[in-house]
């Protein structure tokens, strides 16, 4: 019994031997697989489907790992996997079949994922094949979802592609008030015009009162961040030689609504359409928006303390917001007493890159 014994243990220990060997080297396997980033479930798959020198070769790839990983997986798309620049979706790889499938190039695929989330991604991938992607695409702030209405509009108004997506973002392309997206929020690069509105309870959540020192009126109230640089700004202009004051601040819901009563009455319906903002769609009601005035002039336009105002307002943080140059963009008329608190770094740049309008810098920085 005692040779059997001895037989049995020597084939047990071989055994053992055996599958610890297969094991190290499967763990060696895998680890020069996580190494590279690969996640232990993709490096299983990767290895048990015998494409672990092709991964190698490649190098760590985000799109690749996830392949792996998801159990929509298709073989005949491995070196497209691999070329696709990773997105934190959860149907990525889904979405990347469906593309692949509709026939579109690697390319075409990174401008799609990097124009759209992932329900316009998913509805993209179900419409015929769209040639001349980059038409539009080429833009960074361009909206996959927005495509049909780029084209539309393209079109119909003969704009050039940089125009027409910044134009579609802001919705100009529907009827003014009808088309609009809600401000939950108070913030200082907020952007309330015709397509951006407020709500009818909405108050700046640090509105204040404005004294006379730097008001026409004593009722006045604003954002004390816009009360605070307009001090700072009106110092430096006294100390300059110029005087400046608020006319108007903040306005609430209800005050626009007996506004738009007054103006209604005294020159009718029609001004009022194309001169006044509708309640909840007034840069007033965010209190940080002034109509100022000069103490040597009763028109603002024509005075001293306006040309200083258009050198100097933007090292205070103000911009003047309706320019005669942007009446399309802003949809409202040249209001030369009209400024905008947006802080110092926003109205900076603007300033920098020839007063740029609110609206294209919500476009391009904001709005992606």
């Amino acid at each position: 019994m005692k040779p059997v014994f001895a037989t049995v243990l020597k084939i047990v220990g071989f055994i053992l031997c055996l599958v610890l060997g297969i094991f190290i080297f499967y763990r060696i396997q895998i680890s020069d697989l996580t190494k590279l980033g690969y996640s232990e479930q993709a490096s299983n798959t990767i290895l048990f489907s015998g494409y672990k020198e092709k991964v190698m070769s490649i190098g760590e790839n985000k799109t690749l790992n996830l392949a792996f990983e998801s159990e929509y997986f298709k073989e005949q798309y491995l070196d497209n996997y691999a070329k696709i620049k990773y997105v934190e979706q959860n149907h990525f790889i889904e979405n990347i079949n469906r593309l692949l499938k509709v026939g579109y190039s690697n390319n075409d695929i990174n401008i799609i994922f990097q124009h759209g989330t992932e329900e316009s991604v998913k509805e993209f991938s179900k419409r015929e094949k769209v040639h001349y992607l980059e038409e539009f695409f080429s833009i960074d702030y361009a909206k996959l979802e927005n495509y049909d209405r780029y084209v539309s509009y393209s079109d119909e108004t003969g704009e050039d592609e940089i125009e027409t997506v910044i134009a579609v973002n802001l919705d100009l392309d529907q009827p003014d008030y009808e088309y609009s997206t809600p401000v939950p929020d108070f913030s200082l690069d907020m952007l309330v015009n015709k397509h951006h509105h407020l709500s009818e309870d909405f108050v700046p959540n640090d509105l204040t009162s404005i004294s006379t020192e730097y008001a026409s009126e004593d009722d006045l109230e604003c954002s004390r961040l816009a009360l605070n640089a307009f001090i700072e700004m009106s110092r430096a202009a006294e100390a300059a030689g110029y005087g400046i004051v608020i006319n108007s601040a903040y306005r609430s819901y209800q005050d626009q609504v007996e506004l738009i009563d007054f103006y209604r009455n005294a020159y009718g319906q029609e001004y009022v359409d194309k001169y006044v903002a509708r309640p909840g769609y007034s840069e007033h009601q965010t209190g940080l928006a002034f109509d100022i005035g000069s103490r040597s002039s009763r028109t603002f336009a024509s005075s001293k303390e306006y040309g200083w105002m258009l050198e100097n307002a933007h090292l205070y943080g103000f911009v003047m917001r309706y320019d005669e140059r942007y009446e399309d963009l802003t949809g409202f008329r040249k209001e030369p007493w009209h400024y905008r608190y947006v802080g110092k770094d926003i109205a900076q740049y603007l300033y920098e890159h020839n007063n740029m309008s609110l609206e294209e810098y919500s476009v391009v920085f904001l709005n992606k």
